[in-house]
């Protein structure tokens, strides 16, 4: 993998990593051909944005014509040490490589070995409490390629029943397609989504694998394949049904499902997804399971305002956005995900209304969320909100918030 490589699969261009490294493009250019190289004063500045340590960045920076014959070989072999979600399936495959081995211990030795599958839920849970606090989600790569090496060699040893280790990969496989969702890297999602769909489908795990069908979903809405969308979220609520009914699974697909039809223009069945949605509230005891599955009919205010806005009914729209910024999870200083929709949103409504005033209100605070959390996915709602900005007019305030929005990287 080169310099150009992993830009690229982070979503970045040479304009956009120039800028964020603090050189021109044409510098980048001579790096990307191998004319020249970072210098160390930049390096820790270039590992940053690339997402990787500089020991990473150092083998990356080496020629392979310098390496010995055999190391060439090796590495020829694997993928680059800087890339994580390499890692991931390359783990996932040797993963499953052992699993027939380990589906042979006998039963009453796989009972013994629970307590190592209880381990690696626990240690799921709060992978996914640590991601969803985390202000740059990256970060939690490193912990997650840790845990699915443990995962592996939990195979590889026989130490925990394979419907076990299979709920475990489902679960894990669904954050790390969270983690390349929020940085963009769509076809890394899909992929970690398929998986964690396999190994759920695998374990009769039905709310687990609705669940990765859902988040699947999401990567088809983000590049516009709605129908596709729509018809996997029926899917995925015809799954749920057949697991635990005290869960709010299928009303969580429904929600999404919802959002499919908003953007098709079906207002009568996007209000069936929505009203199907609310019964969440019905549900008594723990609806959710806090990692995988976090959705408790909290986001139905924003979620509603967002369809509305779609199918443009601006007066609804922008009632129920503004009803959401009110709620705590929303406040200042809280998810910087959530918040920064709802601005883009209500961002969107004042562009549509082209009312300059409301666009910057919203606008410049949901840009500042993008900055300070360095997600990836406020940074490509604000980029789709520039296309509705052009038709403000020649405000130089708004020529300047498409600019500032131009600059952001995942």
């Amino acid at each position: 993998m080169s310099i150009a490589d992993r830009r690229r699969a982070l979503g970045l261009t040479q304009e956009g990593f120039a800028f964020t490294v603090g050189v021109d493009r044409r510098t980048v250019g001579r790096w990307e051909r191998g004319e020249s190289r970072p210098q160390p004063p930049q390096r820790p500045k270039v590992a940053e944005v690339l997402q990787m340590d500089l020991e990473e960045l150092d083998a990356l920076l080496t020629p392979s014509d310098v390496l010995p014959k055999t190391e060439r070989l090796a590495s020829s072999a694997h993928h680059a040490p800087g890339d994580p979600d390499e890692m991931i399936r390359r783990e996932f495959l040797r993963h499953m490589a052992v699993s027939g081995a380990v589906a042979s211990i006998p039963t009453g030795e796989a009972e013994a070995l629970k307590p190592d599958a209880d381990g690696f839920e626990r240690m799921n849970g709060h992978l996914w409490q640590v991601y969803q606090l985390a202000r740059a989600k990256h970060s939690v790569y490193p912990v997650v390629q840790s845990q699915l090496t443990a995962l592996n060699n939990a195979l590889r040893d026989g130490r925990a029943p394979t419907g076990s280790l299979c709920i475990a990969a489902g679960e894990l496989f669904q954050l790390a397609g969270e983690l390349a969702f929020d940085s963009n890297r769509y076809h890394d999602a899909t992929a970690s989504y398929s998986l964690a769909a396999s190994a759920s489908k695998e374990a009769g795990a039905y709310d687990l694998w609705a669940c990765a069908l859902i988040r699947n979903a999401y990567v088809d809405l983000s590049e516009r394949r709605y129908r596709l969308a729509a018809e996997t979220l029926g899917a995925a609520r015809r799954i749920a049904q057949h697991g635990d009914g005290s869960l709010a699974t299928k009303h969580w697909a429904a929600a999404v499902q919802a959002e499919a039809f908003a953007w098709l223009g079906d207002f009568d069945a996007c209000e069936e997804a929505l009203d199907e949605a609310e019964k969440v509230a019905e549900l008594s005891g723990q609806a959710s399971k806090g990692g995988w599955l976090r959705f408790d009919g909290s986001r139905l205010a924003e979620e509603r305002g967002a369809r509305y806005l779609q199918l443009n009914r601006l007066g609804l729209a922008e009632t129920a956005l503004k009803d959401a910024l009110k709620l705590a999870p929303l406040a200042a200083g809280h998810s910087f995900r959530r918040r920064g929709a709802v601005l883009v949103d209500l961002a969107s409504i004042g562009a549509k209304r082209k009312d300059p005033e409301q666009v910057m209100e919203y606008g410049l605070e949901a840009l500042r969320l993008a900055r300070d959390s360095g997600s990836g996915y406020v940074a490509r709602r604000l980029q789709t909100l520039t296309a509705e900005l052009g038709t403000i007019g020649r405000d130089p305030r708004i020529a300047q918030l498409k600019a500032e929005i131009g600059t952001l990287t995942a």
